[in-house]
Order: C-alpha cells, then structure tokens, then sequence
C-alpha cells in the first residue's frame, strides 16, 4: 500500500506527514489542516512501512503520529524519521489520548519532539502544527517572565520580542506573585497571558513554586493562564512533578529558539480557542 499524498503542491511547499491506522483520522487530519493551512500537502500514512516509502520519495517539514501503528509504535517512527537522511532535524510529534500520562512518566525518547493531546481536537492540533510549519504571531500578548540570569534573560526576550509580544521580566518569584496579585486585582495595566519560568531561582521559592502558586492560591486553570516552566534537569520524577503540578510544558536548555517560540505561541492560541480573546 502505497502512502496518499493528498494533496499536491509546488515542491517547496510544507510537507506534514500524518501517521496514524485509521483512514478516518488521516482523513479528519487532513481536512483540517488543507482548510487551515491550504498551502501545506499532507501525506497520509497508514504504516511504518508507508511512511518509509514517502520519506524515500523527499523530505517533510513535520510528521504526526499515533503511538500504536500495525507494524510498530510511533517511537519506532520517529526513530526511523530521525535516521532518515536529511531528517535529522525534522519535528516529529505523537498525537494521543494518553500523551499526557506519556510526558509526566517521561515515556517519550529524545527521538519525539513534542506531543499533542488528542483530546483537545483536530482544530487545536491545526493550529498546533501552523506553530511548526507556519508560525503566526499574537501582536501584544503579555509573558510574566521569570528568570534570575539577566544574561540569559536578555537572550530569551529577544527570541519572545522577535515575535511582537511584550515581556515583563523578574527576577524572582516574589516579584512575579506582586505582579499577578495586582492584575487579579485589577490594579495594572498589564493583562498577564502567559507564565514562563525558569525551574531554579534565588532565594527561597523554585519556578515549582510558582507553578503550585498559580494554580492552587491564584485559581487559574490551564487554559486560563498556561504557564511553561523552562529546566535543564533531566531526571524523569522532578520532570513529572512540574507538570504534575500545573505546568503546561516544559521546555528544554540549553532554549532552542524555534521550540521556544512555537511552546509559547501555541499556548497562547490554545488558551484563546478555549477561553477568550487575547484582549485589552
């Protein structure tokens, strides 16, 4: 069985891979991403196999797939993506309902790049791979960044401002709380979408701290007010405890600027699509 390409571009057009056994998903998939990305072809897989043959036949920009395929999983598939010529580098990301317990038990091989849960439906996963292939700014979004390395803070505001959205960088977790007290009080002019933090701050409390703050003093739910925590510790149960207790995500460092930027941009969609406009 050979892989369908559904539809047909110019060949410097995006290429987004879509892996999965059931014909109705590919095709659901599909037609999402043609009605919201019409410049994108999708390549519709059944199989590892499949999949083979189309990565024979050119490069893509970004692959999806399920984790239970015929003839593997998709960490076999996003191995053989990644020991493809050429695709080193491409992002590979796993769509399903159990991606979520996948992450907080830290399943998931350095192979996989990011994860979408399934659960949230094929409009966010559309603007979720548009972060990838096609990424779109939200002029005037507000990030309350916390990060105690002003070398490292000047760096990461770049990338965010790169994007048109405003940064209020602290040094401190008690400076972040002052500030997201006065907003829930409505004395500022700041309307805070988004929580970045570093994992490890001075002083007493921990980017973890801000995260259980957020969530269970300030009452802000997920999509509300997402917050990613950004850590360079790579043990699994410290990993699993951040988002166990409310991160969003967690992005890697050494950053990654691209990443960065489609993590954040991402939430911020996701939180507009189901709560609010990002307005002021």
């Amino acid at each position: 069985m050979r892989p369908q390409v559904l539809k047909h571009l110019v060949d410097d057009a995006p290429r987004v891979m879509v892996v999965d056994g059931s014909k109705l998903v590919r095709k659901l998939i599909a037609d999402v991403l043609q009605r919201e990305l019409p410049a994108v072809e999708v390549v519709g897989c059944a199989s590892i196999e499949d999949a083979r043959m189309a990565l024979a036949a050119g490069p893509v920009n970004l692959v999806t797939t399920s984790l239970t395929l015929s003839d593997g999983d998709g960490l076999d598939l996003a191995r053989l993506v990644r020991e493809t010529a050429g695709q080193a580098y491409v992002p590979v990301i796993v769509v399903s309902g159990d991606a979520q317990q996948h992450l907080e038990q830290r399943r998931f091989t350095d192979y996989v790049t990011d994860y979408f849960d399934k659960a949230l439906g094929h409009e966010a996963l559309a603007t979720f791979i548009r972060g990838y292939v096609q990424p779109e700014t939200i002029p005037g979004a507000t990030i309350l960044y916390v990060e105690d390395s002003r070398v490292v803070a000047e760096a990461t505001k770049r990338m965010l401002e790169r994007q048109s959205l405003n940064v209020l960088h602290v040094m401190t977790a008690e400076e972040a709380f002052a500030l997201l007290t006065a907003e829930s009080l409505g004395r500022s002019s700041h309307r805070i979408d988004l929580v970045l933090t570093d994992v490890t701050l001075k002083g007493e409390l921990s980017g973890l701290d801000v995260v259980e703050r957020v969530r269970v003093d300030f009452g802000y739910g997920k999509r509300r007010l997402p917050v990613l925590v950004m850590t360079g510790d790579g043990n699994p149960l410290n990993q699993s405890g951040l988002l166990q207790a409310g991160a969003n995500d967690l992005v890697q460092k050494p950053i990654e600027e691209r990443l960065l930027v489609t993590k954040v941009l991402f939430q911020l969609r996701l939180s507009r699509l189901n709560d609010k406009p990002l307005v002021r």
